[in-house]
């Protein structure tokens, strides 16, 4: 069966699936989008996901011509009749069709499609291996031209960073800010631990704030979340240097097609014993009986 494609309130087989040469979000990378999961019939967090859909979109000034409700429906249309209870579901609302121009006033009405298919951001290997990363000269952008808290369809900045990992061997890569601290990877928020306490870089160094982030912060912050046992109870947000990160016990990094995978090297130095570390282990263990009770459930 040909996968079904949501495209402006119709579903269409992907081969149908078809959006305008003069959508600004193909001419200019002007739109928003999330990437959400769904695991078993449950979509995780997509409240969450949706409030960060429309603060990204009203930063902007991107009218999303459907509300919450609808956006929540259509989702769920879309994954039955894909017939799917595990995916990972891309919702993209770019400016809508326009001239050649920059001007967004313009497009008189945004486009929204909701794509839902599976992904495999890593090998099962390095799950229980760990990641090898490096730090790559391209910085995360600055607040004041576009702010890394915005999830827009602009993503050379990390495409390159990317590009920069993968010419030299790894498959992701550790970025900067323009002051040298450490702001996330290409596509994950990034976490450490030493002497009991997780820490993270805040999200105004230039990191996302990600939704499988405030995940793993909700984990350790409230214990009856999940019934995963000895986890550190200390949380930090500060600044953080590459000295930081290579002396940490244990560093992992987090995202929705990532879920949470340890780092074991960064740069050529080995983090802590040069294996996931136990905190990590049960973080991972944790994550995923949150992925089984929090959500959006729907019937197949």
């Amino acid at each position: 069966m040909e996968r079904k494609v949501y495209v402006n309130g119709k579903l269409f087989p992907e081969s149908e699936a078809k959006i305008s040469v003069f959508d600004h979000g193909f001419l200019y990378g002007d739109g928003v989008f999330e990437g959400i999961r769904a695991y078993n019939g449950l979509i995780f967090r997509l409240t969450e996901h949706l409030n960060r859909l429309y603060e990204s979109a009203h930063t902007i000034l991107l009218k999303i011509p459907m509300t919450r409700k609808q956006l929540e429906q259509s989702i769920v249309k879309t994954l039955q009749a894909n017939r799917q209870k595990d995916a990972y579901i891309r919702l993209v609302v770019s400016r809508g069709v326009g001239d050649l121009g920059l001007d967004p006033n313009k497009c008189k009405v945004a486009t929204v499609v909701i794509i839902t298919n599976s992904i495999t951001l890593y090998p099962e290997k390095l799950y229980v291996d760990g990641l090898k990363i490096i730090t790559v000269p391209t910085v995360r952008n600055i607040p004041e031209a576009l702010n890394p808290q915005l999830k827009t369809l602009n993503y050379l900045n990390n495409i390159l960073a990317k590009i920069e990992a993968k010419n030299s061997g790894f498959a992701e890569a550790l970025m900067l800010n323009h002051q040298g601290y450490v702001a996330e990877c290409t596509g994950d928020n990034i976490f450490m631990v030493k002497k009991g306490t997780v820490i993270t870089p805040p999200v105004y160094v230039g990191a996302l704030p990600g939704i499988t982030r405030g995940a793993i912060i909700d984990i350790i912050q409230e214990p009856d979340l999940v019934e995963t046992a000895s986890l550190p109870k200390k949380f930090e947000e500060r600044l953080l240097t590459r000295h930081d990160l290579y002396n940490a016990g244990e560093v992992f990094l987090t995202g929705t097609a990532a879920e949470v995978i340890p780092v074991v090297e960064i740069d050529g130095r080995t983090i802590g014993e040069g294996k996931p570390g136990p905190v990590t282990r049960q973080l991972i263990k944790g994550f995923h009986e949150l992925t089984r009770k929090d959500g959006v459930r729907y019937a197949m």
